[in-house]
């Protein structure tokens, strides 16, 4: 049995699933071609955007509570978070965007880490939800328009998908939260 009975969830979902589904795919051969030494963060990466998937697909199944759903995921969310964009960040063209995609980052694992500090962590407010996912976008287009200032390689088309994986389910675990808030307003 589906958790969401309306369409427009169900698309939201499937669109995540789909689209992180076929850019993990990409990033897994990607790692093949390019080997292990090459590429092994992103075959780190790729285990936490796929443990999210795996926790989305079980949520929209009903397999997965809200309250585990929520919490693992975002636990997920926030370790890719902070090993790419934190800790082993990618050199940018301009130092400025350094700062900047630093900064959002940290205040990204922040809006997070609030999210679950607080006791009552449903009466978050879908605005607060979609700054999450704002916050991730703005981040993967600022990398993304650092790509087109380096010159081109090999690698380049590789890169411009795996900025996008994670705001792809980022997107999606909003989505599930907004519609688990709405599932408590109505019941």
């Amino acid at each position: 049995m589906l958790r969401f009975t309306e369409k427009a969830k169900i698309f939201d979902v499937g669109i995540t699933a789909v689209a992180g589904i076929v850019s993990v795919g990409v990033m897994l051969y990607a790692i093949g071609h390019f080997g292990l030494k090459e590429s092994w963060p992103e075959l780190v990466l790729n285990v936490f955007y796929v443990a999210c998937l795996t926790m989305i697909g079980l949520y929209f199944f009903n397999r997965l509570d809200p309250h585990r759903f929520n919490y693992w995921c975002s636990v997920c969310v926030g370790i890719t978070v902070l090993l790419r964009d934190i800790l082993f960040p990618p050199p940018l063209a301009f130092y400025s965007l350094h700062l900047i995609c630093i900064t959002l980052s940290v205040l990204l694992v922040l809006m997070l880490t609030f999210f679950y500090a607080r006791k009552d962590w449903q009466s978050y407010t879908k605005g607060n939800l979609w700054m999450i996912c704002i916050v991730d976008m703005v981040i993967a287009a600022l990398y993304n328009y650092d790509i087109y200032l380096e010159p081109q390689d090999e690698y380049t088309d590789y890169l411009l998908i795996e900025i996008w994986i994670r705001p792809t389910i980022t997107y999606g675990l909003v989505a599930c939260f907004v519609s688990e808030k709405e599932e408590q307003k109505n019941n």
